[in-house]
């Protein structure tokens, strides 16, 4: 398999509100950007969209190693809550709805083709990936701002 490294990372104005997502693919020290944004959404939900269409972008299975500063995405997957939450028809330990399912959804379907290992980094530090893009999520809120 090929190994790609994915890092990712949303924003958004207001929580709904306009908000982006950048995320920039590095495989044989080649990188792409890509980004965009809604209208009307939330920081977690640019965080994940940043993570899938990432994934989406890739042709053919790869190991990859999702970089994001966001404990939300991270920790979901990592501390396997996903897995729970779907086990248990998308309800959190507090028996309420998980929010964003669709796209939990999208994600899991993207971890079945892929191998992905998730770490979290320092948002708005000394990371030059996690910072360009942040710059990049940055830009699209503003197209709808």
């Amino acid at each position: 398999m090929k190994k790609v490294i994915l890092y990712t990372d949303g924003a958004c104005s207001g929580n709904p509100g306009p908000g982006g997502y950048g995320a920039i693919l590095i495989y044989n020290n080649i990188e792409k950007e890509i980004s965009g944004g809604e209208k009307d959404t939330t920081n977690n939900k640019m965080e994940m969209m940043a993570v899938i269409k990432g994934l989406e972008m890739l042709k053919e299975p790869c190991e990859v190693e999702v970089y994001s500063d966001s404990a939300y995405v991270v920790n979901s997957i990592e501390k396997g809550w996903i897995y729970s939450w779907k086990k248990n028809g998308w309800k959190k330990a507090d028996k309420k709805e998980v929010k964003n399912i669709d796209l939990w959804e999208r994600l899991l379907k993207l971890m079945e083709t892929h191998k992905v290992t998730f770490l979290k980094v320092k948002g708005h530090a000394d990371n030059e990936l996690n910072n360009r893009c942040d710059r990049l999520a940055v830009s699209e809120r503003e197209k709808f701002a």
